[in-house]
Parts: structure tokens; C-alpha cells; sequence
């Protein structure tokens, strides 16, 4: 089969760890004969990129990011009626969406070797996005501590990766104080934590969804109540190894769809960045099989 492939890089993903990678990862493309190289230049900029690749015959496309900027590219390639096929190359600070997947994503030769099929066709994946009122997500919404998390990680640039996140997170269990919401038509509860999950990982850190699966059609919620500040650290420690859904105080329900109702329209946060919804009645749903991802055939990259 015939395929034009292209590289979209941003270079500020990972506080600028794009930017380093691009050289070594546009030369890895190029000795596998991709040369299409294509740049972000502003934040929210991949939906322009993904739609001129697109325009120019492009019907492969591996993103070099990491979350916000696979989670953009990714809802392009939607809304233009999701014929191309993704690949995700890592250089974002969390990269959870592809710790679900089996792409080596951190390896540019070998990514370059898969995109360009020269270890043979690869397979296609087809997974899941979700949205917000409409909005789409890749990966994970999330509503609550996450929100504060995210806030503070964007006010500490002296640190990266994971290590960014955990600090963040250990910093917020001191002075976050929960938010209100509704689930689903039932009472209102003061939360923790509200996540949906299409991937298992978020924050860098966190197995947050141990059951979440990128291609069964729905969403994993899972709902920690305002807890203590003395329980929350072990409620934490517990959501990094996964283990946190098996404590009586964390609810986690599967579905296609869930409804919010908060006073007033929430911040969320969607695959790592900030949003604001338009209203405070909320609808998450998934997206099923949405995307065309490219894997290797033999499943280990």
C-alpha cells in the first residue's frame, strides 16, 4: 500500500524538549525516506498543521508531543473525518496516552522504521477519544485535585517529568479543599477527585484507571470523595501503583456517557491542559473507535 507519511513536531512540548528532539527525530524520518517535516508555532497550532498535511496528501501522521499537543492533532484528524493514521512520537512530560499502546514511542529510528512500513506493513489500532460537552479528549478528563495539580505544576519550572507532578500533587494535598458536583443525577458531593478515562495513566505519575481500556467504547469514572487531609497521602501513594480502586471510599463505574451538574461552569483539565467549559451541565462521553493509531504488527515495537 501506498502511504504519504509527515512528521508534526511541537517544539515546546515538555517545556521545550520537543525542540531538542526535532533534529534527531526529523533525520531518524528522513533515512527512512519521510522529509515532511512540519512545526507548531503557537499554542493550539496543530489543528492548522494537521489540516495543511492533510490538504497536501499526508495520510499518515506521527505527532512528536505529548499529550495536549497528540490530544490536538488527534481531534483534527477527527473532525476531518478521521481517514489518517496517527502515530505518537514522545516528548511531552507525562506521555500517558502511550503508555497504552505498543508503539515504541521514545525510540525515534525505530518509530521512524514503523511509519515508513520498512519492517513491513504495520498494524492499525483502532481506539477510542471522548469529549467534553463536545470538546474532544485523547485521554483523561479530569475534574477536582487534578485541576489543582495541573494549576501548580504550571507555576513550578524548575522541575519536569514526572517528578513535576508528583511535587504538585503532594503539594495540593495540603490546601485543596474539593469540589461539589453531581454525578449522573444523584446528590451533590463534595469530591477529591473526578476522572474519566479513556487510557489507564494521567499526571505523569498516576495508574489512575487500572481497568480503562482505549478501545472498548466507554469510560472508566472514578470518584474519590473529599477524604482528610491525613488519608489523602495514602490514598495518593495507592493511585500511583493502581491499587486505590480496591479502597471502599473510591467508586469507579464504566459507561458510554455520564452527566455533571456543578454551580457554575467548572475549570477541567483534558489531557494535561487547562479548559474552562461553557456551562456548569456537563456531558462526557467517549468516542468509540474514533482514530486509525499505527502499531507494530508483532506487538513490542
Amino acid at each position: 500500500m501506498t502511504t504519504r507519511a509527515c512528521l508534526l513536531a511541537n517544539p515546546a512540548a515538555g517545556r521545550g524538549r520537543g525542540a531538542r528532539l526535532i533534529p534527531e527525530t526529523a533525520a531518524a524520518f528522513a533515512r527512512h525516506g519521510i522529509t515532511d517535516v512540519r512545526l507548531t508555532v503557537a499554542p493550539g497550532d496543530e489543528a492548522r498543521q494537521v489540516r495543511r498535511a492533510l490538504d497536501a496528501g499526508c495520510d499518515t501522521i506521527a505527532v512528536l508531543g505529548g499529550d495536549g499537543t497528540w490530544s490536538k492533532a488527534a481531534a483534527a484528524v477527527v473532525e476531518a473525518g478521521g481517514g489518517a493514521r496517527l502515530a505518537f512520537v514522545a516528548a511531552g512530560t507525562g506521555n500517558d496516552f502511550v503508555k497504552n499502546l505498543p508503539e515504541p514511542s521514545r525510540d525515534a529510528e525505530a518509530m521512524a522504521r514503523l511509519v515508513a512500513g520498512n519492517g513491513g506493513e504495520p498494524a492499525e489500532w483502532r481506539v477510542d477519544m471522548a469529549a467534553v460537552n463536545g470538546v474532544p479528549f485523547l485521554n483523561v478528563a479530569g475534574f477536582a485535585f487534578d485541576v489543582a495539580v495541573l494549576a501548580r505544576v504550571e507555576r513550578t519550572p524548575l522541575l519536569s517529568g514526572d517528578a513535576v507532578y508528583a511535587y504538585a500533587a503532594v503539594r495540593e494535598l495540603l490546601f485543596y479543599r474539593g469540589l461539589d458536583v453531581a454525578l449522573d443525577g444523584g446528590p451533590r458531593a463534595r469530591l477529591l477527585l473526578l476522572a474519566f478515562a479513556n487510557g489507564a495513566h494521567f499526571g505523569g505519575a498516576f495508574h489512575v484507571a487500572p481497568g480503562a481500556r482505549i478501545d472498548d467504547g466507554q469510560l472508566d469514572a472514578v470518584v474519590i470523595p473529599d477524604v482528610g487531609r491525613l488519608a489523602r497521602p495514602g490514598l495518593l501513594a495507592r493511585a500511583a501503583r493502581g491499587t486505590h480502586v480496591n479502597d471502599p471510599r473510591v467508586g469507579v463505574a464504566r459507561a458510554a456517557s455520564f452527566t455533571l451538574a456543578f454551580a457554575e461552569p467548572p475549570l477541567y483539565e483534558a489531557d494535561g491542559e487547562l479548559r474552562r467549559a461553557a456551562s456548569a451541565d456537563i456531558r462526557v462521553e467517549s468516542l468509540p473507535g474514533a482514530l486509525r493509531v499505527l502499531v507494530p504488527r508483532d506487538g513490542n515495537g
